[in-house]
């Protein structure tokens, strides 16, 4: 069986008008209008805590104003027992965060929040945190100043 004439170039026809259109790339938006940072160029940096990296979005949690930033826990890290001056709130982007309220380090009393979750760190309320055997991704927002307390100083 054997294509038509006809078939055949509309078949040419229709691949010349849609690979062009295909191939191009569509023009960025105007960064006066709408500015994004795509995932290969967030910048990660090492944070206090060892084994949790840090990506700023916007603002400073050090400075007066709102703040969003990126964390990532890596497997088996977890902060120690401590507080914050401020409300956080955390959304888990990634992976299951541990959580815990004790004012010691138990790993018994972390709970698990799956990916998809929403939390927020009540102000200068006792908890920590981490991941336990695969990293997890969480975007936290909150108010700065933020100062952070470890239990031993409160």
């Amino acid at each position: 069986m054997t294509l038509s004439k006809f078939a055949m170039g509309s078949s040419l026809l229709a691949l010349s008008v849609a690979s062009p259109l295909a191939a191009q790339t569509p023009a960025k938006p105007d960064a006066t209008h709408i500015q994004f940072v795509l995932p290969q160029d967030i910048k990660w940096h090492a944070s206090a805590n060892v084994g949790e990296d840090q990506a700023p979005l916007f603002g400073d949690p050090s400075k007066p104003g709102p703040y969003g930033l990126l964390i990532r826990w890596n497997p088996n890290h977890n902060s120690s027992p401590h507080s914050h001056s401020t409300d956080r709130f955390a959304y888990v982007l990634e992976g299951t965060w541990w959580v815990s309220s004790a004012a010691t380090e138990d790993k018994s009393t972390m709970y698990p929040i799956s990916a998809g979750s929403y939390a927020e760190d009540i102000a200068n309320t006792v908890h920590w945190d981490g991941a336990h055997d695969k990293p997890v991704t969480l975007i936290m927002f909150g108010d700065g100043p933020v100062i952070t307390k470890p239990v031993a100083q409160q």
